[in-house]
């Protein structure tokens, strides 16, 4: 069983700013680093750019529901940290998916098929 454990920290997350690759797409941005453990750990952010506090939370909710749909199917051992980015509309469900999806692939890290 896969467990993720939070990035809280403001330390960390600059960590990973500083020093972790990134991906960018249309509606999040993605930081990774190795992190020698055999868990991974999950950070969020959305910043006062992308709307109130209503619309921050709503897509910090969409991310992390997201993750949790692909969280089994990834290799442990990372730092992740998803950074959703100001855009003219909301975006749905479906759009967080494909774009996490596409990132996740583009960093290698989902685990090999049999």
């Amino acid at each position: 069983m896969i467990f993720t454990f939070p990035i809280k920290k403001n330390k960390e997350f600059m960590k990973l700013y500083k020093k972790g690759k990134f991906f960018v797409a249309k509606y999040l941005v993605l930081y990774v680093i190795s992190n020698k453990s055999k868990v991974n750990r999950l950070g969020i952010t959305a910043s006062k750019k992308f709307g109130g506090s209503v619309k921050r939370n709503r897509i910090r909710r969409l991310i992390k529901e997201c993750y949790r749909h692909y969280e089994g199917q990834l290799k442990e051992g990372f730092d992740l940290v998803f950074v959703a980015r100001s855009s003219d509309g909301m975006p749905d469900f479906s759009d967080i998916k494909r774009e996490m999806k596409f990132l996740l692939k583009k960093l290698n890290i989902f685990k090999e098929e049999n």
